[in-house]
């Protein structure tokens, strides 16, 4: 059997053999069903045992609470851009970290929606280097504060996220996570 190759890309990643193979028996008949996954009804039992497992094994890797609710959405970074000031700027002010590619296309979406503003911004090293954030320019009033805690274009990942109390700032802090949620141990 040919060696499969190595796959250093900001996005998908190899997966094992097996793993590969299981979804592939699967996508014909998943668990004696007669069915694929892509075939089931959303609303059929064997597609909610599936998505009850994913919603189970998730909120116990993240540890999320009973009082939240846990969304499965398509869209990734981007239709988070319009769905996180949508809901959560009310129409006033957001404070938008920029660390690249995907940050920027953060902020000039929230500018349809709010008041959002770049609070920081590392294009002067052409994004190679996060922005310090005790130089960042955080409003009192600020709905929330957003960052893209890793920038898979320009190349730099925030390996600890921000404490907002030290730097003066009330507001949540929202991270579009999306490109490496789950990849890394606590």
């Amino acid at each position: 059997m040919p060696t499969r190759p190595f796959n250093f890309s900001a996005g998908p990643a190899a997966l094992p053999e097996a793993v590969l193979q299981r979804a592939a028996e699967e996508m014909l008949d998943w668990r004696g069903s007669g069915m694929g996954v892509m075939e089931m009804s959303h609303r059929g039992k064997e597609f909610i045992s599936i998505y009850e497992a994913a919603e189970r094994d998730l909120r116990e890797l993240l540890a999320v609470p009973p009082q939240f609710r846990i969304l499965f959405m398509q869209g990734g970074g981007l239709g988070e851009n319009a769905i996180v000031p949508m809901n959560l700027s009310r129409g006033g002010a957001v404070d938008v970290v920029i660390t690249g590619s995907w940050s920027k296309k953060s902020l000039k979406e929230a500018q349809r929606y709010c008041d959002a503003q770049a609070a920081a911004s590392n294009e002067a090293s052409r994004y190679t280097e996060l922005p310090a954030a005790r130089q960042w320019r955080l409003r009192p009033d600020a709905a929330y504060v957003h960052v893209c805690s890793n920038e898979t274009i320009d190349g730099v990942e925030m390996h600890t996220l921000p404490d907002l109390p030290a730097l003066g700032c009330s507001a949540p802090l929202v991270v579009d996570a999306s490109s490496h949620i789950l990849s890394r141990g606590a």
